[in-house]
């Protein structure tokens, strides 16, 4: 008998909490601690290397741990494991700091964190619990949680994020994968400022614009903030959390909308191929702010991530030259993109919209050598509902 093979990978799982008062105060004190924990660590390290040439690690510090509590009983209010994550978030910062100076990146070092800056607990193995409309953590009790979507696999970790005065727990579950029938189609996608996404099947997705939407709220909101010097009035803190509200808001928008072109796009096609684009260095660029609202890194990896669980196929392509090249001839030159939506090639005289053509050059390089991506150019094109 043939024994099928599963697949599993790593999902998560997102969900409103509603603690009480008394609970708000205790998840705040426990905050305090592991950030103040976090920096006396930093700092440890620090003085540690400039002092006497020793470089810390992760399990050095980790050791003390039991002096600590004994020391500073208020430890002893805090889950070890969550202690000992904090330990390990600051050993994962150094280890990338070493590895960007090794790879000649800007370095990046480990920077002390302030109230705002550390807002999240974490359970990486034990000390927790999820029930219908409770959660259990562990020297914290049973919270009100809302389950809007069932959980899904074996649960592995959990964490107790804090988003301005909202409180979310984040399950991270073993699932297995659910392949998708096999559609038979294969699509290239190029993105955009001015559209969001063109595919190679000429469907156009509209760039929803959410942050230059909220421009004007935003822009009332900080002078408001900017109005009232005073750091420690109550006025000024509620203007504070309006524009974190407003930017909240708009970040929820944004992901709510790469979540349903991405699941589009995952259920209509085999294979998707995008561009393997520097997004971090397109976003120094002078349109800096029109490429940080459309979030091109989070919807590529959103994508990828779909992709694992339907057992569909993603590809990152060259993207040079994918808008000078035509899709017909191959002809590659400057002059064949004749205006931002306009592309005729000035070999074979082939003319379509330039944003389609960059699509299927990218969906031509995809697929394995000789493949036929061509005789679009006749289709009308189409709006990509959502």
């Amino acid at each position: 008998m043939t024994q099928i093979q599963t697949t599993t990978h790593y999902k998560a799982f997102k969900f409103r909490l509603y603690p009480t008062k008394a609970q708000q105060a205790v998840l705040n004190e426990q905050l305090r601690l592991c950030r103040s924990l976090y920096n006396c660590a930093l700092q440890e390290r620090r003085d540690a290397y400039r002092k006497c040439g020793i470089s810390l690690s992760g399990y050095d510090q980790k050791k003390h741990l039991p002096e600590i509590k004994a020391a500073l009983p208020e430890y002893g209010k805090v889950y070890s494991q969550v202690l000992q994550d904090v330990i390990l978030r600051l050993d994962k910062a150094f280890k990338a700091f070493f590895r960007r100076v090794k790879a000649g990146e800007k370095p990046g070092y480990p920077r002390f964190q302030w109230r705002d800056r550390f807002d999240s607990l974490h359970y990486p193995q034990l000390g927790f619990s999820v029930s219908e409309k409770t959660a259990f953590f562990s020297r914290i009790g049973n919270i009100r949680i809302k389950l809007h979507r069932p959980i899904e696999g074996k649960i592995k970790t959990a964490t107790i994020k804090r988003e301005g005065d909202e409180w979310y727990a984040v399950y991270t579950c073993e699932v297995e994968a659910r392949p998708l029938p096999a559609t038979g189609s294969q699509v290239g996608v190029d993105v955009g400022t001015t559209w969001f996404a063109i595919t190679s099947e000429g469907e156009f997705v509209e760039n929803p614009r959410h942050y230059q939407t909220a421009m004007k709220k935003l822009r009332t909101a900080q002078r408001a903030v900017a109005r009232k010097p005073n750091k420690r009035s109550n006025r000024r803190k509620k203007t504070v959390k309006r524009v974190a509200k407003i930017h909240r808001k708009v970040a929820r928008q944004r992901l709510d909308f790469h979540h349903k072109t991405a699941t589009k796009l995952i259920r209509e096609n085999d294979l998707i191929a995008h561009e393997d684009l520097n997004v971090s260095g397109m976003g120094r660029s002078n349109l800096a702010r029109s490429i940080h609202d459309v979030g091109w890194s989070q919807f590529f990896s959103l994508l990828a991530l779909k992709a694992v669980d339907a057992g569909r196929q993603v590809v990152r392509v060259d993207p040079r030259f994918t808008s000078q090249a035509c899709s017909q001839c191959g002809h590659t030159c400057k002059q064949n993109r004749v205006s931002q939506a306009r592309f005729e090639c000035i070999q074979c005289g082939h003319e379509m919209n330039a944003d389609e053509n960059a699509a299927l050059n990218i969906l031509a390089r995809a697929l394995p050598s000789g493949a036929n991506v061509s005789g679009c150019a006749e289709r009308p094109l189409r709006s990509l509902g959502l």
